[in-house]
């Protein structure tokens, strides 16, 4: 099974080695036909504290490195 790749802004940086990468995306409901947007939030491994608040950046699924942390920064997108 291919691995999650998702796109978000870094909403938080305070952790060491973390960053919480807020993920939006927009679905029609199969019956009313509203666009619907969901937004959710992911700890997302950070190794060097390279990126800051406001960075747009790639998260990929990865193996687990806590509890709450399954995703890695791949790269900052544009």
């Amino acid at each position: 099974m291919p691995k999650k790749i998702l796109s978000g802004i870094v909403v938080s940086d305070k952790p060491n080695k973390t960053i919480t990468v807020l993920v939006e995306r927009k679905y029609q409901h199969p019956i009313l036909k509203k666009i619907i947007r969901v937004r959710k939030k992911y700890n997302a491994h950070d190794e060097n504290n390279k990126f800051k608040n406001g960075d747009k950046v790639s998260i990929i699924e990865s193996k687990p490195f806590s509890k709450n942390k399954k995703f890695q920064v791949m790269e900052e997108s544009k």
